[in-house]
């Protein structure tokens, strides 16, 4: 795991979608905009699996590992697609708050699709896997876990005209959290920088 010197500082994890990497755009703008903006807010993009067990038990590895540093400061969510999923699950699991861009409600729906196939990562690694039903069985499992009212606090972006997900439905799932859904856009969200400095107020500076 890596690791990083807290030191009471607030931390930003930030979860990137499937098939991503922590290279993709949004993360690293998010990157390059603390480090010009808000120096003092640690950064972590860690790179998750594709396959479902793995990928939620690095998670909970990582998040415990910070959740146990002495000298850690607040630490907040901010994911993308798939990614935003994971940050409602582990701000459930560990009660902190996410900001959520365009984020995966029920992936288990869509999982099978991509079931027996080779697949590669956008991020360009020349490494391929495949998806099993196992996957499937394991989403399931843990898309049970958020099937009772959402009890941290979070902030859904969404965009009507993201092209790969239904924005109504996080809309739906997100009822009674804070929203923002703009009309146009896609799945990227365009002009994300705009809601940079709104999100460090919303994870690290809002009660």
């Amino acid at each position: 795991m890596q690791t990083h010197d807290l030191q009471g500082r607030p931390l930003l994890i930030y979860l990137h979608g499937f098939l991503s990497s922590p290279q993709s755009f949004k993360c690293q703008l998010m990157r390059e905009w603390l480090k010009a903006n808000y120096p003092q807010v640690t950064f972590c993009a860690p790179q998750i699996s594709p396959y479902t067990d793995r990928a939620q038990q690095s998670l909970l590895t990582l998040l415990e590992g910070f959740l146990q540093e002495p000298k850690r400061g607040p630490i907040g969510l901010v994911g993308s697609s798939m990614g935003g999923f994971w940050c409602t699950y582990l701000g459930e699991r560990f009660q902190l708050p996410a900001a959520l861009i365009n984020p995966a409600v029920r992936p288990a729906r869509f999982i099978p699709a991509y079931v027996g196939r080779a697949l590669q990562p956008y991020s360009g690694e020349e490494e391929t896997f495949c998806l099993s039903q196992v996957d499937v069985d394991t989403m399931q499992r843990v898309q049970a876990e958020l099937d009772a009212p959402l009890e941290s606090r979070y902030w859904l972006l969404a965009q009507r005209g993201d092209e790969v997900l239904d924005y109504r439905d996080a809309q739906d799932f997100y009822q009674g959290q804070r929203q923002t859904i703009e009309d146009g856009g896609d799945h990227s969200f365009q002009e994300f920088a705009r809601y940079c400095d709104p999100i460090i107020e919303f994870l690290f500076n809002e009660q």
